[in-house]
């Protein structure tokens, strides 16, 4: 099993899509295992995107992300971080095909939802940096069977 970041940034937030996007996470059968809403400090933003520093975008992302509260979910289930990743859709709205996340709620190129870790490892970093100890949780799901094909004694 893994687990991912997923952020529902200032534009999801302010346009009321929280309820939406959530639910196709638990549609697919993803399992909420951390979930807060809070305002990124400048601090976190800037750690949280310092791959991007040198970039051209970065200043203004900054002041985006920091500009409203947003949604921090950490999801989990088998494959999440390709399965979320999928959903989620292209960068930019205007070239995410309908169906996913980004195509079927976006068009700006630069206001794009929703962030998710993009491998184990930036998952691993990022979980850090927005949830403490003790704040993504391990619990069963009594659907766990019904998500998965675990009749071979294993998740599929």
């Amino acid at each position: 099993m893994e687990t991912t970041l997923i952020i529902l940034k200032p534009d999801a937030v302010q346009r009321g899509l929280m309820g939406r996007i959530i639910t196709r996470f638990e549609d697919k059968g993803l399992q909420i295992v951390g979930c807060k809403l809070m305002k990124i400090s400048q601090q976190l933003a800037a750690t949280h995107y310092e791959a991007h520093k040198e970039k051209g975008f970065y200043p203004g992302l900054v002041k985006f992300m920091t500009s409203s509260p947003v949604l921090v979910m950490a999801l989990r289930g088998n494959g999440a971080i390709t399965i979320a990743r999928n959903m989620m859709g292209a960068t930019f709205g205007s070239k995410a095909n309908p169906g996913t996340i980004r195509g079927d709620f976006g068009v700006s190129n630069s206001f794009n939802l929703i962030h998710g870790s993009d491998s184990p490892e930036a998952a691993e970093r990022e979980l850090k940096l927005f949830f403490n100890q003790g704040e993504v949780l391990d619990f069963p799901r009594a659907i766990e069977g019904w998500v998965y094909d675990m009749s071979g004694g294993k998740i599929e």
